[in-house]
């Protein structure tokens, strides 16, 4: 069993930025792949970064491309991700996931363990 606590959401203005955190606890930490997703208002919960710990292996959203930076730090059992110039589009609750598999999807149904969220609200 794993559980995930996230961090560091709020607000801020367009242009901006934010690093939230994912802090892991339970089984062994660095054998599941992890992952961000976002849900905004009224909309599906949607994969926005993806991190493997074998070879620091990244994925991203093609809508956070080259502003989001999704990177691990083991010895504290936390994964980060750096979201720069935001956009009021980014506003919505970011989670973290982890799956017992070793790679990374987009899909929700392959990640076996999800935090409970945390707040980021851009405003224009």
């Amino acid at each position: 069993q794993v559980q995930l606590v996230e961090s560091g959401g709020g607000l801020v203005q367009a242009g901006g930025s934010l690093r939230l955190s994912c802090v892991a606890s339970g089984r062994t930490f660095s054998t599941y792949a992890m992952a961000w997703f976002r849900q905004g208002p009224g909309n599906d919960r949607d994969f926005v970064a993806g991190f493997t710990w074998s070879g620091g292996r990244t994925q991203y959203a093609d809508s956070v491309k080259g502003r989001f930076t999704i990177s691990g730090e083991n010895a504290k059992n936390t994964v980060y991700l750096q979201m720069n110039s935001l956009k009021p589009e980014d506003t919505a609750v970011y989670y973290c996931a982890a799956t017992k598999a070793m790679t990374t999807t987009s899909y929700r149904s392959w990640y076996d363990y999800w935090g409970q969220g945390t707040q980021v609200t851009v405003s224009s």
